[in-house]
């Protein structure tokens, strides 16, 4: 009988054992997020741009909704500068529409400074002025930060802390945390008036953002994306693989930022200043950069996972970022007022103007126009086109209205980095001469001799960046083994200019006070203001002179005759120079 009962549970466990136990689940595919990270840069006061611009940012921000994604919408610097519309409020046009647009945060650039105190003035008049109060004041109004991690102030030496500003900011989109860093050109004290500058420095790049990515991802509660905005940028020619750099500039700045980081430290740059494009993978680091003037943006789409049950307890993890090449910005329409933009579509939908974005610039245009139609009395019979890069009608054209401006000077000197767009054929009206000089710089005279003209100019010719305008002199220069040697000599007349020889130059207050590194200091201890500015003085040169004006005139521009003659392209090398 004891056999029997053990064998039949023998026989119930063997049962029991082979009934099926309960089905395995897959687990849960792991949750994403996705965040547009969209950049701008340099948009120089071009605020006409922005409701077509917000058409865009509408579309992407409607995908991302619907996927439960995010944008971050970031702004590289140099925002105000250059145009009647944002430079008759000193930039307050450009605030109105960001804060319409939703920027999350937005980088200090060194024309940010150009306005120095608030007010007409675009310097200090007196010890009461805030060199830096037309800054703070649009910092203000801002519903966004700006920053800048790598300005310190004297006399702490600290990083500024004016109203609004500051070195990072942190937002948070879903369950992920956004570090946004942002730094300024090593350049910045060399690129705006020096006196709105006085009192600031700027510290390297790299090392600031390094510092301020640790202070960030500290902890478990810390970022999960670290983006930098970068008023420093690079430039590429080929926009289609982000994985090619041969194209690339590699020694530009902002390449070599990405460089010095720390692997990981951060997830995204934005840079500018250099008004080119960048899209493209740099020592791992996404990069992008749009060009200027609000032709364009810049997009990286990050992917992070975000785990699923248990795993939710988890930080978000970053899976993969995808670069896109700058997006233009279509320009059809009247400005700032088009319904649509054509037959653009963008992210699955018409690109339809941000009227929000319109109403809040439409008393800043509206004011703008009636000024850029003010007809000055000459025409222009050719266009005066610009060049950064080698002699100009509109560089020679803007130098002899400076020499015209100051009675008992030798000779004028203007920077090519000063001319901001071309001026057409047709009626000359002031909205084309203040784009084409939208700076309220001042004239100014310096003295220096003979043989510090030709040293100077020997400097402008070896180094790359802008090249310098004159009036008043012709430059011939040529290799003597290593060295570029300079002759220079009157026009008109050809009278030759000794070394010891002493002149009265004028320029502009940006370049008499160190801008650009141009002259040296010995020499600026020399200068004196006129207290005029330049394009008051053009203005009213141009308007008692009528007339026509052509680039192709050759007391203006002849191409087989220039003012400055050198031995091929610049940067001039010399058989054997390093």
């Amino acid at each position: 009988m004891a056999a029997v009962l053990v064998t039949v549970a023998y026989m119930l466990l063997a049962l029991q054992a082979a009934q099926p136990g309960p089905t395995a689940q897959p687990a849960p595919p792991a949750r994403t997020m996705v965040v547009s990270v969209v950049g701008t840069n340099d948009l120089h006061g071009h605020v006409e741009a922005l409701p077509r611009f917000g058409g865009y940012l509408r579309n992407l921000r409607r995908v991302r909704g619907k996927d439960g994604g995010a944008v971050v919408l970031v702004d590289a610097g140099d925002m105000f500068q250059g145009t009647l519309a944002s430079n008759l409020g000193e930039g307050a046009a450009v605030i109105r529409a960001y804060n319409a647009l939703g920027y999350s945060a937005a980088a200090i650039g060194n024309h940010e400074f150009d306005f120095g105190p608030e007010g007409p003035a675009a310097t200090p008049l007196s010890p009461s002025d805030d060199p830096r109060g037309a800054l703070k004041a649009r910092a203000a109004e801002a519903r966004f930060p700006l920053l800048a991690a790598n300005l310190t102030e004297a006399p702490a030496n600290l990083p500024v802390a004016w109203r609004n500003v500051r070195p990072t900011a942190v937002i948070t989109v879903g369950r992920l945390k956004v570090g946004i860093i942002g730094v300024t050109t090593t350049g910045t004290p060399r690129t705006t008036i020096a006196i709105n500058f006085q009192g600031l420095t700027v510290t390297p790049l790299a090392a600031a953002i390094a510092a301020e990515a640790r202070r960030l991802r500290k902890g478990d509660a810390g970022a999960d994306l670290v983006v930098v905005i970068a008023h420093a940028g690079g430039d590429c020619r080929q926009l289609t693989d982000p994985s090619d750099v041969t194209s690339c500039d590699k020694q530009g700045e902002i390449f070599q930022v990405a460089r010095a980081l720390p692997t990981g430290a951060v997830d995204v740059i934005v840079a500018g200043h250099t008004h080119e494009a960048v899209a493209h993978r740099v020592a791992g680091i996404p990069v992008i950069e749009s060009y200027s003037g609000g032709r364009a943006f810049g997009r990286v789409d990050v992917t992070f996972t975000l785990g699923d049950g248990a795993a939710l307890r988890q930080r978000p993890r970053l899976l993969e970022a995808k670069i896109f090449a700058p997006q233009t910005i279509c320009t059809d329409g009247p400005a700032g007022t088009g319904d649509t933009c054509g037959d653009q579509h963008y992210e699955g939908a018409p690109v339809v103007a941000d009227q929000r974005v319109a109403a809040v610039i439409a008393p800043d245009v509206k004011r703008a126009a009636v000024l850029r139609q003010e007809r000055l009395g000459p025409t222009v019979t050719a266009p005066l086109t610009r060049d950064r890069k080698k002699e100009s009608p509109l560089g020679n054209l803007f130098a002899d209205l400076m020499r015209a401006a100051t009675p008992g000077a030798d000779l004028a000197i203007t920077n090519g980095g000063g001319l901001r767009s071309d001026i057409p054929s047709g009626p000359l009206t002031y909205g084309q001469l203040f784009e084409a000089y939208p700076f309220d710089n001042r004239l100014f005279t310096v003295n220096m001799t003979g043989a510090d003209l030709r040293e100077l100019l020997a400097q402008n010719l070896s180094r790359g960046g802008a090249i310098v305008s004159i009036s008043g002199i012709r430059v011939s220069a040529r290799c003597e083994g290593t060295a570029i040697v300079t002759s220079v000599v009157r026009d008109p007349g050809g009278a030759p200019i000794g070394p010891d020889e002493h002149l009265t130059i004028v320029t502009s207050d940006f370049l008499a006070t160190g801008g650009d590194g141009l002259f040296s200091e010995s020499v600026q201890g020399t200068g004196h203001g006129e207290g005029i500015g330049i394009r008051d003085a053009m203005v009213a040169l141009l308007r008692a002179r009528g007339g026509v004006i052509g680039g192709d005139q050759p007391a203006l521009f002849d191409s087989g005759h220039p003012r400055i003659s050198y031995p091929g392209q610049r940067p001039v090398r010399c058989a054997g120079a390093r």
